[in-house]
């Protein structure tokens, strides 16, 4: 037996009673579940990770539900093993929640890093240590609100902001032109994401119409499995074209858009993607390519911190992307990132993902609990 072999792993599906919000007009407002994961070895060492779960309604179970019948698999396996476990753990028969294999694969990480006595980002390579970030806005009430917001964004110092709004293209263009008007000319560079919601008609249009404008980029129009139709979107434009990244998130099918030409950026989310190891993966294909992989941070600030990591550790990620207004997103941390008055995210200086749980907050909020020993009552 090792120090490092795993003893305990902790579950928590955390229901905080945030500010909700939504990204799409046909969208309610979303509960936003919080997926906490903490893994103890032997010798105490603790790695933990989370990711979030977006449903109308209600509160989600599938994440956790999908963890309960992984975690007996860990019990007395080293926490080295990770890439042994992200194989071992795989469902080669039905897709099951994407989150489950992140968490267990981030906190692995984050409690080798720990281990390692280093930051994570360094463990995975240390590119550089800090990174741009753009403001990720939720859908507002109107124009004029978004022409407003931007306005408090700058004067907090972000350089880029990225718009949620309708997925209605004639809405969302009204939008873009209002904002354009009033800051166009202050350098601030700006994105739309339609969250797949238009067809290939008002795809080419608003794409058209956003290059004029002079977008950074246009996010998401289709469905990220139209590997066709953005192909043929992004022929027919020079704005730059990101899938929405929820969808095509394994390595191989990632490989077959980028093959097809069918984005000029990757897009993923540790938290989503399977962790860290396939996400590494991913970026590396990216790479190899000459494209950039800008990585989802929307969540809270754990699953934030997973993809920070990643991109400090790597050079072909542009913009950390901050969800904002803040709070929402920050419930049950100690530590919470955010950028400096010049819109820059800054490596954590700890080891591992070097941000801390209030574990007392987490447990007010839970309303599923898991833990696994190995030590089963009898049945």
């Amino acid at each position: 037996m090792s120090d490092l072999d795993i003893e305990r792993v902790q579950v928590y599906a955390v229901g905080p009673e945030t500010t909700r919000y939504t990204w799409a007009s046909d969208m309610a407002d979303q509960f936003m579940t919080h997926n906490v994961i903490r893994i103890t070895t032997r010798g105490g060492l603790e790695g933990i990770a989370a990711a979030a779960s977006y449903t109308d309604h209600d509160f989600d179970r599938s994440v956790a539900e999908t963890l309960r019948p992984l975690l007996p698999s860990l019990i007395g396996t080293s926490a080295l093993a990770r890439e042994h476990l992200w194989y071992r753990l795989q469902s080669h028969n039905l897709p099951t929640a994407p989150q489950a294999l992140s968490m267990i694969d981030i906190a692995l990480w984050d409690l080798v890093a720990k281990h390692a006595r280093l930051p994570l980002y360094q463990l995975l390579g240390g590119a550089r240590s800090k990174i741009l970030a753009y403001a990720s806005t939720p859908m507002l009430r109107d124009p004029q609100a978004y022409v407003d917001f931007v306005a408090e964004l700058r004067g907090q110092g972000y350089q880029a902001v990225k718009f949620h709004a309708w997925c209605e293209a004639d809405r969302d263009l009204e939008m873009a032109r209002a904002v354009h008007a009033r800051h166009g000319g202050s350098g601030l560079r700006m994105m739309l994401d339609a969250e797949q919601r238009y067809d290939r008609r008002d795809a080419y249009r608003a794409a058209a119409d956003l290059e004029t404008l002079g977008f950074t980029w246009f996010e998401a129009p289709l469905v990220d499995t139209d590997l066709e139709g953005y192909r043929d979107l992004r022929q027919r434009v020079n704005i730059p074209i990101l899938p929405a990244g929820n969808w095509v998130m394994d390595p191989g099918l990632v490989w077959q858009g980028i093959r097809r030409e069918a984005w000029t950026s990757v897009r993923v989310d540790a938290s989503f993607a399977g962790g860290i190891t396939p996400t590494g993966k991913i970026m590396a294909l990216a790479e190899s390519a000459g494209m950039t992989c800008e990585l989802q941070c929307w969540g809270y600030t754990l699953q934030q911190a997973a993809n920070l990591h990643l991109m400090l550790a790597h050079p072909n990620c542009t913009f950390f992307e901050q969800p904002v207004p803040y709070p929402a997103f920050e419930f049950g941390m100690l530590d919470v990132i955010r950028p400096d008055a010049e819109g820059y995210v800054h490596a954590p200086t700890g080891p591992g993902l070097w941000v801390r749980v209030d574990w007392d907050a987490v447990r007010s909020a839970t309303f599923l609990a898991i833990e696994e020993t190995g030590h089963r009552r009898p049945g």
